[in-house]
């Protein structure tokens, strides 16, 4: 495989084990223990690494989040402690993580697999990259499923970024973003979408600010209005695509220096497909 084509392939196999943070049984739990609602909890457990700052900071590194939501739950997790939220993440990890591998949390293979996905990003470079440096000078916590979460995790923010560096070239602003991402594809298996309506409810863009993207976006022709709702025009396939070209070289520096690129990304998947086979994520089922 090219470097490109192994940054997608760590992409797609890496992210169902990192988002297991962010959507499981117990994160309601979670956030309630600590006062904070939805928004807030998960706006606190990923963005924690980067301490009290302000929140212009969080909402310009999460990129396609509403600032205004941001500015109401960034000061709301760190008025909970963010050491507080952290240590709750990592309890809720220990035991989502914990049920879906079973004994093969501590099985040496699993070990060795963290270690080495975390010298990858201990050889990162970090400039340009906010939330994965953040996210790097975390401390991992010593139980090797956690510590894979956690290598797991600063690469996969590390793209993150990259793939905002894209969205800026493109030069769409966070809003156009979502709704350009959240348009009709010809090919469907081309993207992964939430939906209008849960991507709205977790972003927090109302159906104005929604509609003022769009129209934008419309008077590029990006985007257009047909009988399955809101889709792409032909160049929106096109920037579409380039932008996904763009975020994929960005990422593959990281891989540069790995000689068993290839075979480390077959050794971690076992352990991500028993994350999936959990039932734990939206749209899979416990096997």
């Amino acid at each position: 495989m090219s470097l490109t084509e192994i940054a997608r392939a760590a992409y797609t196999t890496l992210e169902p084990f990192h988002v297991s943070a962010y959507f499981n049984p117990q994160v309601r739990e979670a956030g309630d223990e600590l006062g904070l609602d939805g928004h807030a909890w998960y706006v606190g457990a990923r963005a924690a690494p980067m301490s009290e700052t302000v929140a212009s900071v969080v909402a310009a590194a999460f990129y396609n989040f509403n600032p205004a939501m941001i500015e109401k739950a960034w000061p709301a997790a760190v008025g909970a402690g963010l050491d507080r939220v952290s240590d709750r993440r990592w309890a809720m990890l220990d035991s989502v993580l914990g049920d879906a591998l079973g004994s093969r949390t501590g099985d040496s293979e699993l070990v060795e697999v963290a270690k080495r996905l975390r010298h990858i990003g201990d050889t990162a470079v970090f400039a340009g990259r906010p939330l994965a440096a953040a996210w790097h000078s975390a401390t991992a916590p010593d139980a090797p499923h956690l510590a894979l979460w956690h290598a797991i995790t600063v690469i996969r923010e590390w793209r993150g970024d990259g793939h905002i560096a894209a969205l800026v070239d493109a030069q769409l602003d966070p809003t156009e973003a979502v709704v350009f991402h959240e348009a009709f594809h010809p090919e469907p298996k081309a993207r992964r979408v939430l939906g209008k309506r849960i991507t709205q409810l977790t972003r927090q863009w109302s159906d104005d600010e929604w509609d003022a993207a769009f129209d934008r976006l419309a008077t590029r022709n990006l985007l257009t209005r047909t009988d399955a709702g809101e889709a792409l025009t032909d160049d929106g396939v096109a920037l579409d695509a380039h932008i996904e070209a763009r975020t994929d070289a960005l990422a593959s520096s990281i891989w540069r220096d790995v000689p068993d690129a290839e075979d480390l990304i077959i050794r971690v998947r076992p352990y991500v497909k028993a994350v999936i086979d959990a039932g734990i994520l939206p749209g899979t089922k416990k096997r």
